[in-house]
């Protein structure tokens, strides 16, 4: 325990010269938490900018209009005299998509000869374009059955008649465990212990990199009784205690400030934090271990690792959906494995039993420099800093 003190004394510093690494360890965090925050504080992107090109300019069409403009995803900004000039409007960039109200719109609907009304979206643009056209979707439907009602009233068929025609069968709706669809819940939750991660694994390799950059990496292996795993342990306790800090920080901000949907309570997240940055510290003391004295290689796996992970954590695409190949790689991937677990624990609510395979992955990351502590002695007497 001596020698471990000792250790941490001379990490703190290392830390005091170079501040740099202080504002890594804890700034970028915070800043990445109050980005995404602010970013998604409303859910959903609302208000995306629409056109809408009303030929036939009825009563009917205009009400249809300022009902569409309610809707929530949905602001008609722009309103064109053709069709010409809005789809330039989307080429423009001005809008993300439109609706075509044609002319006689209205006479053929109480004529009942089955008008067409037609909507274009930008599908270049996917997240704001799918929102627009389903708010627009639900605009059509909500439109045609205001329309059959008109008609039905008009024949002298009953109010209670009417509905039972509209709407046969009556679809109750049940969004479990995110019930206001909100975006940040699903993604913030992600991408910043996602960040937190990536960071975790710079610092680790970039701390035990520096000491083959200077030249003390035989001081430091004399120093520490020629034990790998004591100099090892010293060198990466501090970042151990900041880092599991700042993610007590980010589940008390997200699950006790914002009230984020935390089924599990607080205290389970704080611990999957903390494992999981024993579990990024050892997989940059791994991936170091197997680049003896390159750090600047050694980092940039750990980057290209950690930007990949958003990807294969299962966030944008379904790892069941994958190739198989993809699929087997995903589990040598930290971050999806706390999404697992997260989603489990904070949205679900469920025993940690239905994850235990996604926890002891995470052990098994933490168990990962077993391997190279021998790798690590050679490195130790023989290699030196390599460019």
């Amino acid at each position: 325990m001596k020698d471990l003190f000792f250790f941490v004394r001379r990490e703190l510093r290392f830390y005091r010269r170079r501040p740099l690494l202080i504002s890594v360890m804890v700034v970028a965090p915070i800043l990445c938490m109050v980005y995404f925050t602010t970013l998604m504080r409303d859910g959903l992107p609302t208000d995306l900018p629409t056109g809408i090109v009303d030929e036939d300019n009825t009563q009917i069409s205009r009400t249809f209009v300022r009902t569409l403009d309610a809707l929530q995803s949905v602001e008609l900004t722009r309103r064109y005299a053709s069709f010409s000039d809005a789809r330039r409007g989307i080429q423009h960039g001005e809008i993300y998509g439109f609706y075509y109200i044609p002319d006689g719109f209205t006479d053929d609907a109480l004529a009942s000869r089955q008008p067409r009304l037609s909507f274009y979206t930008n599908e270049a643009f996917f997240i704001p374009s799918a929102l627009v056209m389903k708010d627009m979707r639900q605009a059509s439907e909500l439109a045609s059955v205001v329309m059959m009602r008109t008609s039905l009233r008009g024949k002298g068929v009953s109010e209670e008649n009417i509905m039972p025609m509209l709407q046969p069968i009556v679809v109750d709706t049940h969004p479990l465990n995110n019930s206001y669809l909100n975006y940040a819940v699903f993604l913030c939750n992600v991408f910043v212990p996602g960040a937190v991660m990536l960071l975790c694994m710079l610092c680790a390799t970039y701390t035990i990199g520096y000491e083959w950059k200077r030249g003390t990496q035989w001081q430091l292996f004399r120093l520490g009784g020629y034990s790998v795993s004591r100099i090892l342990a010293g060198k990466l306790l501090p970042q151990t205690v900041i880092f599991s800090f700042v993610f007590c920080f980010f589940d008390v901000l997200f699950y006790g400030v914002l009230r984020f949907p935390c089924h599990s309570g607080i205290l389970p997240m704080m611990l999957l934090g903390v494992l999981t940055v024993l579990a990024c510290q050892g997989f940059g003391v791994f991936v170091f271990g197997i680049f003896l004295g390159q750090m600047r290689m050694a980092m940039s796996v750990c980057a290209l690792l950690g930007v990949f992970s958003f990807s294969m954590a299962g966030l944008t695409f379904p790892i069941s959906a994958m190739d198989m190949p993809l699929q087997v790689f995903s589990w040598f991937i930290p971050l999806r494995h706390y999404n697992v677990i997260y989603t489990n624990q904070a949205l679900d609510g469920y025993s940690i039993f239905y994850a235990w395979q996604h926890v002891a992955a995470l052990l098994g990351f933490l168990l990962l420099p077993l391997p190279v502590l021998r790798r690590y002695r050679r490195a130790f007497l023989k290699y030196k800093y390599v460019e």
